[in-house]
């Protein structure tokens, strides 16, 4: 190996974190959360080391700067909180202190007995710029001095969301059974007094005609039926227009505004697949993929067919002005005061295409928030959240035992995924009807809801829910019978579970400790059929007992270790039935009935 042209830097700084990829990308937190920034700091011989956490906002030009302090065993750590939205960048800065060396090196020497020490206080004195120094003096310095300064070759960065992207209670209903725009406007000052904090609405866009699906995904439509809402593309425009039977582009607007008055927020879905009607298929044929008989392939998962819509082809030579109109798509809907967006089955996408266009949509704005309905593998799941996704669905439909629920919290919390990957726990959805709920009737309903609302941070119902529907279109089907992806209902929010939901949307919003995900810890029962765990947020300490059992009451107990930090005994309050009882480290002793659940806050003693 040739000699160095320069001096290489004698100061290591390794396993720098959070670095997610070696630094590929961003890591996540929310406005107001610390980051904290560790490293492995060391050097050859004795010298005392300073490190400092450098960073730095989107478009600030001055670095600040907050000090790392020795952990052990060469680890530093240090925090800055940042006070913007948007990607931050940081550096890890260390460096030698003369000074703190000198001192460490005399009173090493003094405590070892030397007696002749004035080339050292010579040393000190012209380190400290003066003409003589004693023994004393020298050691009560409180000066530093940088030396050696080294730094990362390039910073790492992290991204910045508002609260919602961590936290929120998200429920999705179709505009078109609820009497359109107006009529869910009428709604939002109930769904908002429910706690709710996201209105999600399927495609609004107009539904074409062609291949139109009837009732229960028949491949003949009948006359008056509405068609999927994923259809999107029709007489009236494509992703950029609104159904008519909805309303117009001002009755939207005039919803999104009334949502923001009530504290809530309007979510629209984003699915890149057009319907034969779309006027993309008429003005830009390149963007689609052609059988050598000249057709157009309708979209499939096998065994599903979607005879009514059509993929995008982005191997096309015009795939730049393709991602170009989609990025287009969802600034016109942003233009519209529209700050979160649900993506439609973002896996079968290419994700550099995603990396680009979220980047480039919250350089905009950066209070946008995408929620991907990637039910896929994990490794492309979490893929996906490193490319900028700030929640995700996620398998927790189908987690139903207390070893399916642990297990899959564990892998949700095991590094770096709390970095990157923001769990949205749906209990269901329009495409999803898990046989629990199909079979364990409404106590299966309420032990969802509780495991959804308190084991994650973000939740969400899908409408419907409430009032325990459960009916699937065939044995072993997790489609609804008479989906209303296909048909119009008249919904009511008067379901009998909605006080359950307020409830809890109350008590998440007052616990703290409910708004984080990696702050759990699961609890001994001594019964499979009761899951028990607590979430602690500095003092707020919730413990949570669910029996999982839809059909009989289960007893057992829950175990307090010593480890959560809690006096030996301690008075504990249920937050949903409103009773005290008195608990301690050990064994508690639980009794729930079918489906039933405990969410107690401790108090302590």
């Amino acid at each position: 190996m040739p000699t160095p042209q320069t001096r290489p830097p004698r100061i290591q700084i390794e396993d720098v974190w959070p670095a997610i990829d070696c630094g590929r990308y961003p890591a996540k937190r929310t406005l107001g959360e610390p980051v904290e920034v560790r490293a492995d700091i060391f050097r050859d011989g004795h010298e005392v080391l300073g490190a400092a956490v450098r960073f730095k906002g989107p478009g600030m030009r001055q670095w600040g700067e907050a000090p790392m302090e020795h952990v052990e065993n060469d680890r530093w750590a240090g925090t800055f909180t940042p006070d913007a939205l948007g990607r931050w960048q940081f550096n890890v800065l260390a460096w030698v202190d003369r000074l703190a060396s000198w001192r460490d090196e005399l009173r090493r020497k003094i405590e070892g007995g030397q007696t002749d020490l004035a080339s050292e206080l010579r040393e000190g004195a012209a380190l400290l710029g003066v003409e003589t120094l004693d023994a004393a003096t020298g050691l009560a310095s409180t000066q530093t001095d940088r030396s050696e300064v080294t730094q990362l070759g390039r910073p790492l960065e992290v991204e910045i969301d508002r609260e919602l992207a961590r936290f929120g209670a998200w429920y999705e209903l179709f505009p078109r059974s609820w009497g359109g725009f107006q009529g869910v406007e009428k709604i939002l000052p109930d769904l908002a007094a429910l706690g709710f904090d996201v209105v999600y609405l399927p495609p609004i866009h107009p539904i074409g005609e062609t291949n139109r699906k009837g009732r229960n995904n028949a491949l003949q439509a009948a006359p008056g039926d509405p068609g999927s809402p994923w259809a999107i593309g029709g007489k009236a425009g494509g992703h950029t227009a609104v159904e008519p039977t909805l309303g117009t582009i001002r009755d939207f607007d005039r919803l999104v505004a009334r949502a923001r008055e009530c504290g809530l927020e309007i979510a629209l879905d984003f699915a890149i697949q057009m319907s034969p009607d779309h006027p993309w298929l008429r003005e830009h044929p390149e963007w689609f993929h052609r059988r050598p008989d000249g057709t157009i392939k309708y979209a499939e998962n096998p065994p599903k067919k979607y005879q009514d819509i059509h993929n995008v082809n982005f191997d096309s030579s015009e795939w730049q002005r393709l991602w170009e109109a989609l990025r287009d798509v969802v600034l016109f809907w942003v233009e519209h005061g529209v700050r979160v967006f649900r993506v439609d089955n973002p896996h079968t996408k290419p994700v550099p295409f995603w990396e680009w266009l979220i980047r480039e949509v919250r350089t905009v704005d950066p209070e946008v928030v995408f929620l991907a309905e990637a039910f896929t593998r994990p490794k492309m799941m979490a893929t996906l959240a490193k490319a900028g996704f700030n929640q995700s669905y996620t398998y927790f439909t189908w987690k139903n035992t207390k070893w399916e629920l642990t297990d899959y919290i564990a892998d949700l919390t095991r590094p770096p995924m709390p970095l990157i990957y923001r769990p949205n726990f749906f209990v269901n959805t329009p495409d999803i009807l898990h046989e629990y709920l199909q079979r364990g009737g409404p106590p299966a309903f309420e032990a969802r809801l509780v495991l959804a609302a308190t084991l994650s941070p973000s939740y969400g119902i899908y409408s419907g829910f409430e009032s325990f529907e459960r009916v699937p279109v065939r044995d072993g089907s997790e489609e609804y019978l008479d989906s209303e992806k296909y048909e119009l209902k008249k919904r009511k929010l008067d379901g009998p579970l909605l006080p359950l939901v307020k409830r809890l949307n109350q008590v998440r919003r007052e616990n703290e400790a409910l708004q984080y995900l990696d702050n759990v810890t699961f609890l001994e029962t001594e019964n499979e059929q009761l899951i028990a765990y607590a979430k602690r947020h500095d003092g707020n300490v919730v413990i949570c007992v669910v029996n999982l059992d839809p059909f009989a009451d289960r007893e057992g107990v829950a175990v307090i270790p010593v480890q959560l930090g809690l006096p030996p005994a301690f008075t504990v309050r249920d937050l949903i039935g409103g009773d005290d009882y008195h608990w301690r480290i050990g064994r508690n002793y639980v009794r729930l009935g079918p489906g039933k659940s405990h969410v107690l806050r401790v108090d302590r003693v």
